[in-house]
């Protein structure tokens, strides 16, 4: 084997393990996650709508008002910014939404959430000291809406699209409360 080879071989034989060392001292890939990434999509005709987040789980915690403080504003699950992606304009409660990927942050409250779309995306939902990433100059949609009690909990926090009653809205549920964003195209 001639030395050119041999060379190419080794550089190879160290970016591989640098790539094996990293995934597993940095981003822990053969762990569980404590609050999995998860995706949620939704086609109908030629809209398509796309939600990434993390779930986190109750775990016999109080959620509301305790783990996610009142009147603060939330990342809206756990780890990376949570992100609202749409390939045409909506209508959100009269406010319009530019097609576009936006972060989704929300301010939980004992009767109502506001919800913010915003323009800007956040590798992370929270900086080091805690505190929300948010910046409310790239908000772009800022909505109210009403908190719905369940009569049973939600373990996992859940993020999903209903259309059941011909009226498309983004829902979200953990631990005894439940809210619908209306989306109209």
């Amino acid at each position: 084997m001639n030395t050119f080879l041999k060379r190419i071989l080794i550089l190879l034989t160290i970016v591989a393990l640098g790539l094996f060392l990293y995934s597993i001292f940095v981003e822990n890939i053969f762990e569980k996650r404590l609050s999995p990434k998860d995706t949620v999509k939704f086609e109908l005709n030629d809209l398509k709508l796309k939600v990434f987040y993390n779930r986190p789980y109750k775990k016999g915690r109080e959620i509301f008002g305790a783990l996610v403080p009142f009147n603060q504003v939330w990342r809206t699950g756990a780890n990376e910014a949570t992100t609202f992606e749409t390939n045409q304009d909506l209508e959100i409660k009269g406010i319009p939404l530019p097609a576009g990927k936006y972060t989704l942050w929300t301010v939980p409250r004992d009767s109502t959430w506001t919800v913010l779309f915003n323009s800007k995306q956040y590798s992370w939902g929270v900086n080091s000291e805690m505190q929300p990433m948010w910046d409310p100059n790239y908000d772009v949609v800022d909505v109210e809406v009403p908190v719905k009690k369940l009569n049973s909990p939600v373990e996992q926090f859940t993020i999903a699209f209903d259309n059941s009653t011909d009226s498309l809205a983004l829902t979200m549920a953990w631990d005894d409360i439940k809210i619908a964003v209306p989306l109209n195209e």
